[in-house]
């Protein structure tokens, strides 16, 4: 085991508060690699000797961005559907079974190849944990398959069995509800860390997302929800009532939604590529940060409602259209997104955390909104490996 000093480090983001303010930001700054691990960080004329160094000549550095939300395993696109949108058809939840139609018909070797292609693209752009969900394949072989292969790409697997109702069971779906807490849940949870279901109108009401929740955490699952994204609902209760980790999307909410957020300890994963493809109102992260809820940004990356895997795009519609600032949405995107994962080792540049960061081409955090966009992430580190 190797280490490698990173220094020249214009600005350097470490999420330790123990560094001051809520980035932790260092100037003139180097960190040490050790292994896969964070080894040392501090000031650059105080860095220790090591195996191997490289001069960033003034670039700054911030954490992996952790993104919580994907749906990567799919085949096809909806590219006419976003057109149909942007004419004026409103966004619901039953485009979803276009995609699973295709998704049953596509290979394994095609599936692969896909998630490859947007786990590359998303590496290239600082992502460096991405949690995938299943969900559109919807029968037991299907939802089994797509694990199986986000798997391979990650330990941040979802179960999303509860996506929709697919047409075979639109007049059953009591019957389907079944199928997910049974066979499906059985075929599934050896591939998963986590349970989803999507509370809302066109998908899940709050007793079948309640029953599909606590079947899914009796296996040993954990928790997450798709809660409050087309309107006002039972979502974000429920992920409260359960304990889960998050309640991603978040659109509407209530006062009584916010409290008990902030109460539960509940994460609020917000989803702007969506708000943006679709044209929806963007949540207000400004009333969850005023009321001490987490708040976590991530891309929900799918071929439906947001065709993004970038995490830069998300912190700048964080704070052009979310009342975020800079700092704030940066640390959504990378401790945030480790919150709702419950990853400690992950979000942070501080001794014994993972060596996951970006190096950007610029001196500072902030031109990740100022210059939206622009590919600004020049190299990648994952375990304390380029790539």
């Amino acid at each position: 085991m190797s280490s490698l000093l990173l220094t020249g480090v214009g600005s350097l983001v470490t999420n330790d508060p123990a560094h001051g303010g809520l980035l932790g930001e260092l100037h003139d700054a180097a960190l040490v690699i050790d292994g896969s691990t964070i080894g040392w960080v501090g000031q650059r004329r105080d860095a220790p000797a090591t195996d191997g160094a490289l001069d960033l000549g003034g670039r700054a550095v911030i954490p992996g961005f952790v993104d919580s939300h994907s749906h990567l395993v799919f085949a096809g696109d909806r590219a006419e559907e976003f057109a149909a949108r942007m004419t004026g058809t409103p966004y619901s939840a039953g485009g979803i079974r276009t995609t699973v139609a295709a998704t049953r018909e596509a290979t394994d070797e095609q599936l692969t190849a896909n998630v490859s292609r947007l786990v590359t693209e998303m590496r290239r752009q600082g992502t460096t944990t991405v949690e995938i969900k299943s969900g559109y394949g919807l029968t037991v072989a299907d939802e089994a398959r797509a694990l199986e292969i986000a798997g391979q790409f990650t330990d941040e697997t979802t179960y999303l069995g509860a996506h929709v109702v697919p047409a075979e069971y639109a007049d059953d779906p009591a019957g389907y509800v079944s199928l997910v807490t049974g066979p499906m849940l059985d075929a599934a949870a050896k591939h998963s860390k986590w349970i989803d279901v999507f509370v809302e109108r066109g998908a899940f009401d709050a007793d079948q997302g309640r029953a599909i929740l606590q079947a899914g955490i009796a296996r040993g699952l954990q928790a997450r929800v798709h809660a409050n994204q087309l309107g006002e609902g039972p979502g974000v209760q429920l992920a409260c009532e359960v304990g889960a980790a998050a309640a991603d999307h978040c659109t509407y909410l209530t006062d009584a939604d916010i409290d008990a957020l902030s109460s539960a300890g509940v994460v609020a994963g917000l989803l702007p590529a969506i708000e943006f493809s679709t044209r929806s109102p963007y949540p207000d992260a400004r009333r969850l940060l005023d009321a001490g809820v987490t708040v976590a940004l991530a891309t929900d990356c799918n071929p439906g409602s947001g065709y993004s895997s970038s995490m830069s795009f998300c912190i700048a519609l964080a704070v052009r259209d979310m009342h975020m600032t800079p700092a704030e949405a940066l640390w959504s995107a990378t401790a945030g997104g480790a919150a709702s994962l419950r990853r400690p080792d992950r979000g942070h540049l501080t001794p014994g955390a993972r060596a996951d960061l970006a190096v950007l081409d610029a001196p500072s955090h902030l031109h990740l909104s100022y210059r939206p966009g622009v590919p600004l992430v020049s190299r990648t580190f994952i375990a304390g490996r380029p790539v």
